[in-house]
């Protein structure tokens, strides 16, 4: 009997000892295990982020970067321009678990409906004034109508969106914590996949005849990356 209360005993403390690790789905990168890791992105190597550059081949112009000191000149086909500062621009994030994201939006401009698979989203406006918006698990929709200095955040892989409702141009800053968040757009997910999903699928999912889902293709193939 003793025995027993003992085995009852250790399994009670170490369920209990588990309830106070991070759980995985609400972890972002792991945390580095040496001062820094800088990413080698041309090593044939496949594994959760980036081998490690050597050491003695690390200078201080591997822990700068200088990306955002210029304005957009390009913007997609809904007015948007993106500059990312992720793991494949400034590889000295790698296994530091932070990235960030300058966007900016002419008038009318939209970041449409996405999510980012691998991180959450603290957004900053600078310029402009931005309508931004994110769907909870409930279907319920948070928003605001932010302008220069004040922030929304955004939780790991909901859907969210951006639109530029000012007058003028509008700017803000995304910060992840990961390396690398990813980035699934929602109307290139659904509608230009490869291989394409069924139509059968989307006509029942959207409750639409065929010729809806074809328009709306159609429509969908200016969001492709």
């Amino acid at each position: 009997m003793a025995s027993y209360n003992i085995i009852h005993l250790v399994v009670c403390l170490s369920f209990l000892s588990l309830l106070q690790l991070p759980m995985p789905s609400h972890c972002a990168d792991p945390s580095p295990l040496q001062d820094f890791c800088v990413a080698d992105l041309s090593s044939p190597l496949l594994v959760n982020g980036f081998p490690c550059r050597k050491p003695e081949t690390v200078t201080s112009n591997d822990f700068f970067f200088d990306g955002l000191q210029k304005r957009g000149r390009v913007f997609d086909p809904l007015n948007v321009n993106l500059t990312e500062v992720d793991v494949f621009a400034f590889p000295a994030l790698n296994t530091l678990g932070v990235s960030m994201n300058r966007v900016e939006f002419l008038p009318e401009g939209e970041n449409p409906p996405h999510t980012h698979p691998r991180a959450s989203e603290l957004s900053l406006v600078t310029e402009g004034k931005l309508f931004v918006g994110w769907v909870s698990t409930q279907y319920i929709l948070y928003w605001k109508v932010l302008t220069a200095g004040e922030v929304f955040v955004i939780p790991p892989g909901l859907v969210h969106f951006q639109r530029n409702v000012g007058e003028g141009n509008a700017v803000f800053y995304a910060f992840f914590n990961s390396q690398n968040p990813g980035i699934s757009k929602i109307a290139p997910t659904l509608f230009h996949s490869t291989p394409l999903i069924p139509d059968p699928v989307l006509t029942t999912a959207f409750n639409v005849n065929q010729t809806i889902i074809d328009l709306i293709k159609s429509g969908a193939s200016v969001l492709v990356p």
